[in-house]
């Protein structure tokens, strides 16, 4: 019974945020990783650099 609670919990929430927060979040977290990405490389220098 409270998985069944929880699943639909679930679809409401998938159904509020839609398509375009499925879209805005992925491309969030994508530029948050080429952020930590090149700040790291600008910080410490290429690692692939011999």
């Amino acid at each position: 019974m409270e998985n069944e609670n929880k699943n639909s919990k679930l679809k409401l929430w998938f159904k509020r945020v839609g398509i375009g927060g499925l879209i805005f979040f992925t491309a969030k977290g994508l530029v948050w990783l080429a952020v930590f990405y090149y700040g790291a490389d600008a910080v410490f220098g290429s690692c692939a650099q011999k």
